[in-house]
């Protein structure tokens, strides 16, 4: 039994707040249970300058947590000087991953930044900031269609990621903490809705786990992804 009391194929409660935001063209509050995400989407009109003449545009994504988005408060980075390694990497795997939906000439030479604030932690915070920035850069691109910049949005495919693991020696989707914490496995898979693999993380938190497992946990992956997006399509007024 999961402390949850969740199948072990079902995602937590999914909402996917749009426009949260007055000021960010494209801003979408992702809550995945108890973990809460906010997600904004920002238009600059220049871009890094080793993109300069290319045609090409970029987004790039920052990702923070909130003092109390956890149990006990810890200090903000900017107090503490410096970014630490996790942020560091998850802010790239954002990134990597919405830029990997994304065809870059297809918005000129503009730059979009997407911020990710974790306002709740719960686990899984990766996952609902990739499942939230997609929603929130989609929004983005909306507005420049509206306002006539762009003919059609530059999308390739559609983007969400979640997190599997081994949880009391079985398989289970979309881990909380209670799970995390205590896992024997955990991994976070970043999935196409067309069924393309962006990236995978996986780790053994006690012994190795068999090829087979890993298996299991792609399909309950996709699975998750699959709802997921049909969240991003309902949230967008696409379905």
């Amino acid at each position: 039994m999961r402390p949850s009391g969740r199948a072990i194929d079902q995602l937590r409660d999914i909402v996917l707040e749009t426009n949260v935001n007055k000021y960010a063209e494209g801003s979408c509050l992702a809550r995945f249970g108890d973990t809460h995400v906010l997600c904004t989407a920002s238009i600059e009109e220049s871009i890094p300058g080793w993109l300069r003449n290319s045609g090409r545009g970029w987004i790039t994504a920052e990702y923070g947590m909130l003092p109390r988005s956890t149990g006990t408060r810890t200090d903000r980075e900017a107090a503490r000087g410096k970014q630490s390694g996790r942020t560091q990497e998850i802010q790239r795997l954002i990134g990597r991953s919405l830029r990997a939906v994304t065809d870059l000439k297809g918005f000129g030479e503009r730059q979009i930044r997407v911020d990710c604030d974790v306002i709740q932690a719960d686990g899984g915070t990766r996952t609902a900031a990739i499942t939230g920035g997609y929603v929130a850069l989609h929004l983005a691109f909306q507005h420049l269609k509206q306002i006539g910049v762009l003919e059609k949005l530059p999308f390739t495919d559609q983007v969400a990621a979640v997190s599997c693991g081994i949880f009391g020696g079985q398989e289970v989707l979309d881990l909380d903490y209670a799970e995390d914490s205590t896992a024997q496995a955990d991994a976070n898979f970043v999935l196409t809705a067309g069924g393309g693999v962006v990236e995978v993380q996986g780790t053994a938190e006690d012994v190795p786990f068999s090829r087979q497992q890993f298996e299991e946990l792609l399909n309950l992956a996709e699975k998750g992804v699959k709802e997921l997006c049909r969240h991003q399509a309902k949230a967008l007024g696409l379905a």
